[in-house]
């Protein structure tokens, strides 16, 4: 068993990367005084991988949208009872999710974290699926696609990413369609359980107050060794422009809902480092948070409310995007706020007092985001699948220059390929 110690000497924290026998990474970080401890069990397998290819095979192979989420419902459910009950027992509040590019089982506890443990590596590797418990499923997660069909938020969220995608399948829903889930059989479960839930493409984190050795025995009970199989993405090379740069829906809202970006181009398999993220991101701070210029005016114009105005740099393999969204009388005036400022930017560049700002706030936050063992464990298997560091990217922040805020200013509004899209009234 390989073990490293990762030392954040400004965060004055440590943690333990393990490689254990049986293929899993695991990274523990104890918080010694923290009341609760989080652990968080994911694949590296969410909605975009309908098309993969394994090592063992030379051909790709392309199954239905939506089973990454649908094998996340189905494996709660065992021979011996459902996983939910298990916790009842234990008292710990569990819960998980399908992300575009994972699939995360989760809980957190304040005592018993060993049974808890053992209860999250036991059911996730124990698939049981059958043609009855697919189909009861299918009614299930087909009232829940409906439902999101309602959802203004998803909607507008969606409709943005159809318009500036034209072949990633960052564009599809994370549960699928009604007719997508309805061609899944057990034999696409199995297969694709097989494929992605191999522990080497699986990653444990724990954040929280416990023993290193206690977590490490359960660990060496309950996982099963994995075969030595890699698996990879398979997408079509997407294009530099956007689909369409106006899409709208109406819904029933009192106010238009907007989600406005500019897409960046991306190479095909790479991720962004982790001193280019913290450039992104103090960009974004510096540009559009509520003490800047932008929000000012958005605000004086009464073009958006304090509440719902929101941005992000959403990116991940193969995609890469800034959006920012909220409510708005006049979705088009705010992009046309937004487009004046990129191009008071790339003409004048970002201020050396704004970029402080923005700076300080971003790195103290990241900071403080320590204090909770959730948001630990979270970011330590987020940053793993896309092979950064946590104490890196802390470090990168805090030695962040201004040129490198400027790089990422011309990278990713340079090259001007904007969505808007827009949830109106009924």
């Amino acid at each position: 068993m390989q073990t490293e110690k990762i030392e954040g000497k400004r965060a004055g924290d440590v943690y333990y990367r393990i490689k254990h026998p049986s293929g899993l990474s695991i990274c523990l970080y104890p918080k010694e005084h923290s009341s609760t401890t989080y652990a968080v069990f994911g694949a590296r397998y969410g909605s975009v991988d309908n098309c993969f290819r394994r090592s063992d095979e030379s051909g790709a192979q392309t199954v239905p949208e939506g089973i990454a989420h649908y094998l996340e419902h189905k494996l709660f459910e065992s021979e011996d009872g459902d996983a939910f009950e298990k916790y009842a027992r234990t008292g710990a509040s569990a819960n998980a999710f399908t992300s575009f590019e994972s699939t995360c089982y989760l809980f957190s506890c304040t005592d018993r974290l060993y049974e808890s443990l053992e209860i999250l590596l036991s059911f996730v590797q124990d698939p049981y699926f059958t043609k009855e418990s697919v189909a009861k499923e299918q009614g299930i997660i087909g009232q829940e696609i409906k439902m999101y069909d309602d959802d203004p938020q998803w909607q507008v969220m969606f409709s943005f990413l159809r318009a500036m995608y034209q072949k990633h399948p960052i564009r599809q829903d994370i549960a699928g369609t009604v007719e997508s889930i309805a061609q899944i059989t057990p034999e696409h479960l199995y297969r694709c359980y097989r494929t992605f839930y191999n522990l080497g493409n699986m990653i444990l984190c724990i954040a929280g107050s416990f023993d290193m050795e206690k977590v490490l025995e359960v660990c060496d009970r309950t996982l099963k060794p994995s075969e030595a199989v890699t698996v990879e993405r398979v997408f079509e090379e997407e294009p530099a422009s956007v689909l369409q740069t106006y899409t709208e829906k109406r819904l029933p809202v009192t106010l238009p809902l907007f989600q406005f970006g500019y897409k960046e181009p991306v190479k095909k398999g790479s991720y962004r480092s982790e001193e280019e993220i913290a450039a992104v991101e103090v960009l974004l701070e510096a540009m559009a948070s509520d003490s800047s210029l932008l929000f000012r005016r958005l605000l004086d114009r009464e073009l958006i409310n304090e509440s719902s105005f929101c941005y992000e740099y959403f990116e991940g393999e193969g995609y890469a995007a800034v959006m920012f969204g909220g409510e708005s009388k006049d979705p088009e005036a705010v992009a046309g706020e937004i487009r004046k400022e990129v191009s008071r930017l790339l003409k004048d560049g970002i201020d050396e007092a704004d970029f402080r700002r923005a700076q300080k706030a971003i790195y103290g936050e990241n900071i403080a985001a320590l204090n909770s063992t959730g948001n630990i464990a979270n970011a330590l298997l987020s940053f793993s699948f896309k092979n950064r560091e946590l104490f890196t990217y802390l470090d990168a922040l805090a030695d962040l220059k201004l040129s490198k805020v400027q790089e990422a200013l011309k990278r990713v509004f340079g090259g001007e390929q904007t969505v808007l899209s827009v949830i109106n009234p009924l």
